[in-house]
């Protein structure tokens, strides 16, 4: 195993890591917005209103966003541990 390999194994766990939690930030961030929106439109400014809906929308998305998530990472898995083999 050089460096190339290694360094090629770490860029494809950052992707990885990136496409398995970018649904999830990526709903939180979208829901997030929209109450800043609805706040700042209405002049609510309670700090609490904002927990309960980015909460209920991040859970439901990992819901959602789970088989796709579980799947990617056991790809990920079994092509890392057909490297290791390859090189035992």
């Amino acid at each position: 195993m050089n460096e190339v390999t290694i360094v090629e194994v770490g860029r494809e766990a950052l992707f990885i890591i990136l496409k398995t939690a970018g649904p999830i930030m990526l709903s939180g961030l979208i829901i997030g917005l929209i109450i800043a929106l609805f706040q700042a439109l209405t002049t609510i400014q309670e700090m609490t209103l904002t927990f309960v809906p980015k909460i209920l929308v991040i859970f439901v998305a990992i819901i959602v966003f789970l088989p796709f998530m579980m799947t990617t990472v056991v790809e990920f898995a079994q092509r890392l541990f057909d490297r290791m083999i390859a090189l035992g």
